[in-house]
């Protein structure tokens, strides 16, 4: 590995930042209708902008330069954690709503056990 385990997590928790905030993200593409065509690769975009910056800015306060295996080990991480911040962007509603289903059929499951 040529980026650092403290690099390396920096990047990991940026990124579970900006997937615990996608919807914020995906709302700042919907202001760019009509002029981008996909909701969701625009802030996929964003969020990915957002993390190489972060990045960026971790080597800058290193005083370090990413070389060019930094930036291919980069993209390694964010290949690998790209279906969940895409999932994130598509599924936020869906995900709220799965949530309280299991909570009903739970109760429903304790109501039947009580009789």
């Amino acid at each position: 590995m040529v980026i650092s385990k403290e690099n390396n997590d920096f990047i990991d928790s940026l990124i579970d930042y900006y997937i615990s905030e996608s919807e914020s993200y995906k709302q700042i593409a919907e202001n760019f209708v009509p002029e981008v065509e996909s909701v969701p690769d625009t802030a996929f975009g964003i969020i990915i902008g957002c993390v190489y910056s972060g990045f960026l800015q971790a080597c800058q306060n290193q005083q370090q330069a990413p070389n060019l295996e930094d930036m291919k080990e980069f993209n390694q991480i964010i290949k690998r954690r790209a279906p969940l911040i895409k999932k994130s962007i598509l599924g936020t509603s869906k995900i709220q709503i799965d949530k309280k289903e299991p909570e009903n059929k739970s109760k429903e499951d304790s109501t039947e056990n009580d009789s």
